[in-house]
């Protein structure tokens, strides 16, 4: 590293002084993680607000030898926009850059800079008739440029997909400062290699976006959302398939959700309320969906629920009967990570398995956890629509959590090795960050890790570029 307060002198002579911040009251909120898992140190924290300012930000960094960690809204859940402590670092917000440049209904795309907020971004496709189906609960302070680089996901995947498929192009800062503009609003595009798919879920290690070109849909007309109480996981992957086969692509939301998940936001959430008359060890929450305002959603759910009572599958429902029943329903399922947040730390995985092996892999591990840690706390919840649980798990005790909390790596050997042997991943949609890099070795075979380093040596030979996360 050249002299650091010479780079700083550049920097703010590039952005102003306001923009470059190395004041802790300044930095602070930058260098810790959202769990408050994470606390790190950069040199400065700079905010850009163009891409010809973090293009000139990035050749400062470059020529000085600095390294540099891309941040969005800092929601991340594995330290991934958090720097190492060693303070060598530029963390680049990329907040500032929040415009959405441009709309296009009859293409169904529109352009978003990196630090639109996942609601912002919403709401412009709304202000034009249509949807754009990514579904968070952070999306009021998460950013695109997050949600690109770690391959967002959300409850509407099933139907819509993450932001792989959610996306047709991008504009990225590489790691000497050149900008590539791929923001080609095309839905075919054989013209060699995908680069957008490179740095899409690389969590800031190749580049940084700056821009994306973002699918959208018709607007929902009508919607019809139930809280159902199933028997069992594997009655709730039964009515997960009679429930595809009778709606079809109507279907946008499938929710699982363990008593203990509903039992902490009941606890810990205002205003939140049980939806059925006892709290079951399984729920499931619905959501069929439909651009025609006459579609007969709920009349279709209801014929369906019926049917699956007197089955057996589904132990009991109740069907929203109007917008504020909707959001109330949806806030129980959407509350579940901030509940646990209050609750205390707890150890988290994000996991997908195929749909049909997630009631074995859930007995399977639970099993095991309760024979190491009798009375451990199994919060599960998450998208069995497309395969992905968020496991987390605790001890309802405080005195007794932290030393549970200190056997993380016992207690991931089980969890991650049912999760492999059930043909599944570790992460599933938060990404590897810090959290799992060491796991990250373990599961990933040889030759994929090989490519892997190999194209970080190809784009990024310096390893500038948010040093410390995946690899």
């Amino acid at each position: 590293m050249s002299d650091p307060q010479a780079l700083l002198a550049r920097l703010t002579h590039l952005l102003g002084s306001e923009r470059v911040l190395t004041a802790e009251s300044e930095t602070q909120a930058y260098l810790t993680d959202w769990r408050g898992r994470y606390r790190g140190s950069a040199l400065a924290v700079v905010r850009p607000g163009s891409v010809e300012e973090v293009s000139a930000v990035v050749q400062a960094c470059a020529a000085a030898g600095v390294p540099i960690v891309p941040q969005g809204g800092n929601t991340g859940l594995c330290g991934g926009a958090t720097p190492l402590a060693d303070g060598r670092s530029i963390l680049v917000s990329l907040s500032r850059l929040n415009r959405i440049r441009a709309t296009d209904a009859d293409n169904n795309t529109l352009v978003a800079e990196a630090g639109c907020t996942l609601a912002a971004v919403q709401q412009a496709a709304e202000g034009i008739g249509r949807l754009f189906p990514l579904s968070l609960a952070a999306e009021g302070s998460c950013e695109i440029g997050g949600n690109l680089s770690t391959n967002a996901g959300g409850v509407h995947v099933l139907r819509y997909g993450n932001m792989r498929e959610l996306t047709l192009g991008l504009e990225v800062v590489l790691p000497d400062g050149r900008v590539w503009d791929g923001l080609r609003g095309l839905r075919k595009d054989n013209t060699g290699y995908d680069l957008k798919q490179l740095f899409i879920g690389a969590e800031g290690t190749l580049g940084i976006i700056t821009a994306a070109v973002l699918k959208l849909y018709p607007q929902p007309r009508s919607r019809s959302v139930a809280w159902l109480a199933v028997r069992d996981p594997q009655a709730a992957v039964e009515l997960l398939g009679r429930l595809r086969a009778c709606a079809g692509e109507r279907l946008s939301a499938f929710e699982l959700v363990g008593r203990s998940a509903l039992e902490l936001v009941l606890q810990h959430i205002p205003n939140a309320r049980l939806p059925l008359p006892a709290a079951p060890e399984w729920s499931v929450l619905v959501e069929l969906s439909d651009p025609h305002a006459d579609a007969g959603l709920d009349s279709l759910l209801t014929s369906f629920l019926e049917s699956a009572l007197e089955s057996g599958l589904l132990l009991d429902a109740t069907l929203a009967g109007s917008l504020a029943q909707r959001a109330e329903l949806w806030a129980l399922r959407e509350n579940i990570s901030e509940a646990q947040k209050i609750e205390g730390f707890s150890i988290k995985h994000d996991i997908s398995v195929p749909v049909s092996r997630i009631p074995g892999f859930l007995a399977e591990a639970g099993r095991a956890l309760r024979a190491a840690w009798p009375g451990v706390r199994i919060v599960a919840f998450g998208h069995l629509g497309d395969g992905n649980l968020h496991y987390n798990l605790s001890r309802p005790a405080a005195e007794d959590n932290d030393a549970f909390i200190a056997r993380t790596s016992e207690v991931n050997r089980i969890v991650h090795d049912l999760v492999d042997a059930a043909g599944g991943s570790i992460s599933a949609e938060h990404g590897i960050g810090q959290l799992k890099r060491g796991e990250l070795q373990r599961y990933k075979s040889g030759v994929e890790l090989d490519l892997m380093r190999s194209i970080k040596a190809a784009v990024d030979p310096r390893g500038l570029m948010n040093p410390g996360k995946i690899l």
